[in-house]
């Protein structure tokens, strides 16, 4: 850990110093003063163990976000395609700046930049939290002792009330599609599938005798990103005798949805059927997607009296905190409902004191 300071015959003072792993790193400056400043701090980041290499330091955010996709590209084709839309953006702000000059004060900037441009609170922290993975990952590789993105950099998640459908919209959104894909209206409105799900759904994914439907890959035949997504489904007769017709009359040879072609349907097509759909059914928002149907299967299991963990279930999410995140404000209010528990409570006591048996207070 010894360093020292000295002047070269080019009248410039070099600090060197060997860090722990007895690996020299030398510097040159025009000024003693410097020099001496620059070899304190880096003893003393050896000390306080947040010691990076200063060649280490000098690499360029742009340059790390190229190592790290190099490296996040054994990912799916999907998962890898979005880290890229979020590098984009990252580059843009940070590309040109050595990985260790970033400082929180840059990021929590950067982001109020974001919202600034109008972009949904939700994207701002996705983008940040992706920040937040390229810099974790950076400091396991040693070229920063630590990262600048924390809990008081990130923005907040942001909260959004999905538009829920009514049963009329949902029939009708069903009626105006073309009746090849009035099926993809089912299965994402009773069955809660996401559109990549649906599009991928096998013939040999659904028991039409026992009623039961068991998503296993998604579009085009990739497997499902987590066990929780492959949970068996339930199906009640009357929708399973309709999947049942539809495979009869649109399906391919494997899967039960079909372009007009008769191949498997992509995604992007359903989308955009439902773009067209939309625009013919009255109140329905224009932004109404897909996704969408998953929350009136929600809010049609709430009012049916479902609780938490069976609307978890029946959407698979991993976690019943992003079920209640989504839909608390669907379940009947809990005010209401303590009152009216506490009433019933007092009520027995007051009717049991008013019995000719009842003794006194």
């Amino acid at each position: 850990m010894a360093g020292n300071v000295a002047k070269r015959p080019n009248g410039k003072w070099r600090a060197r110093y060997r860090d722990d792993a007895d690996k020299e790193h030398a510097r040159h400056f025009d000024r003693k003063v410097d020099a001496q400043r620059w070899l304190d701090e880096q003893i003393s980041r050896l000390l306080m163990g947040t010691h990076v290499a200063p060649r280490h330091a000098r690499i360029s955010v742009g340059e790390w976000c190229d190592t790290w996709l190099d490296g996040y590209r054994g990912n799916r084709a999907s998962t890898v395609r979005q880290a890229e839309t979020h590098i984009k953006r990252i580059k843009v702000a940070f590309g040109s700046m050595p990985i260790g000059s970033v400082r929180p004060s840059h990021v929590r900037t950067w982001c109020a930049q974001l919202s600034a441009e109008g972009l949904e609170d939700s994207y701002v922290y996705a983008l940040h939290a992706r920040l937040a993975q390229v810099f974790a990952d950076a400091v396991h590789d040693g070229l920063v002792a630590k990262s600048p993105c924390s809990r008081r950099t990130s923005p907040p998640a942001g909260k959004q009330r999905p538009y829920v459908c009514t049963t009329e919209q949902m029939w009708a959104l069903h009626d105006a599609m073309p009746e090849r894909l009035r099926a993809a209206v089912l299965l994402g409105a009773l069955a809660g599938l996401r559109d990549a799900e649906a599009c991928g759904l096998r013939i040999a994914d659904i028991d039409f005798m026992r009623g039961i439907v068991t998503p296993a890959v998604q579009y085009p035949a990739e497997p499902l990103k987590t066990e929780t997504s492959k949970s068996a489904l339930p199906l009640p007769q009357s929708l399973a005798l309709a999947l049942s017709a539809h495979v009869s009359r649109w399906s391919t040879e494997e899967t039960v949805l079909a372009n007009e072609w008769g191949d498997q349907l992509g995604p992007w097509a359903l989308q955009r059927a439902m773009r067209t759909a939309r625009a013919k059914v009255a109140g329905l928002p224009s932004g109404f997607r897909f996704h969408d149907l998953r929350h009136y299967l929600a809010s049609m299991l709430i009012a049916s009296g479902a609780d938490v963990k069976v609307v978890q279930a029946r959407l698979r999410h991993a976690s019943a905190k992003t079920t209640l995140d989504t839909y608390a404000h669907l379940w009947p209010d809990s005010d209401e409902s303590t009152r009216a528990a506490i009433e019933a409570v007092m009520t027995t006591r007051v009717e049991s004191l008013q019995s000719p048996d009842a003794d006194s207070l």
